[in-house]
């Protein structure tokens, strides 16, 4: 059967699947979250889920640093440092993550193959949460926008790539990061929350970095730039 082409599309087809496997979990946490807190599901352990969860799951510094110095990894700790991006604090905390993620996701997997894109999250989120423990931060890492930060870096590459190569500066590029900075820290600053804007920007400059390996072509376009300078 065919498809009149004068039907408005939806716009959640065009997403990337790779960019649903990498919100898919963190929505149905918080779906079982959301139940379990309600007494829905769970019974009176479910109230509970949440913080345990938590407590398995999210990225601690100093844990991080005592098994770098000492060379002991246990596997299970050393999983929190892939998935601490998919634990949140509040349905809020989830919501503003997933929404950002399919945001950006969506033009990014438009440019990266699926494999660059899992990178570039997975790879911010690891790299933020390095520069977080190193910085000698003391609270606990959670949720997605250190790797969402990292889908913010590669997209200002590709912007800047786009500048450079018609002749501008690449300044623009930078200015959204600009300012979910700003807003990131006056959360941080007013708010009375972690510093968690250490680890994003950590994870918008891995992702930005990343970007000149992942995307494809990546390494001859850096070239191509310098050789135009």
């Amino acid at each position: 059967m065919s498809t009149n082409p004068h039907l408005p599309q939806s716009p959640l087809n065009p997403l990337p699947p790779v960019v649903w496997a990498l919100v898919v979990p963190m929505i149905l946490f918080e779906v079982i979250f959301q139940l379990s807190g309600q007494g829905l599901i769970g019974g009176a352990d479910g109230i509970g889920w949440r913080m345990q969860a938590l407590e398995r799951m999210v990225f601690i510094p100093e844990q991080f640093l005592w098994m770098v110095q000492t060379g002991q990894f246990p596997p299970r700790e050393l999983a929190r440092i892939v998935i601490y991006p998919f634990a949140h604090l509040s349905f809020m905390h989830a919501a503003f993550v997933v929404v950002f993620v399919l945001a950006l996701g969506k033009f990014v997997g438009e440019l990266f193959r699926p494999l660059a894109l899992v990178g570039l999250f997975f790879g911010s989120s690891i790299l933020a949460a390095v520069v977080y423990a190193a910085l000698g931060q003391k609270v606990p890492l959670v949720g997605g926008y250190a790797g969402a930060f990292g889908l913010i870096g590669a997209f200002s590459f590709v912007l800047w790539v786009r500048l450079r190569q018609r002749g501008e500066s690449g300044l623009q590029a930078f200015s959204l990061i600009g300012v979910m900075i700003l807003v990131r820290m006056a959360f941080g600053i007013f708010g009375g929350v972690a510093p968690d804007w250490i680890a994003d920007l950590a994870g918008f400059a891995a992702g930005f970095g990343l970007s000149f390996v992942l995307i494809p072509g990546g390494p001859k376009r850096l070239l191509a730039l310098l050789r135009a300078r």
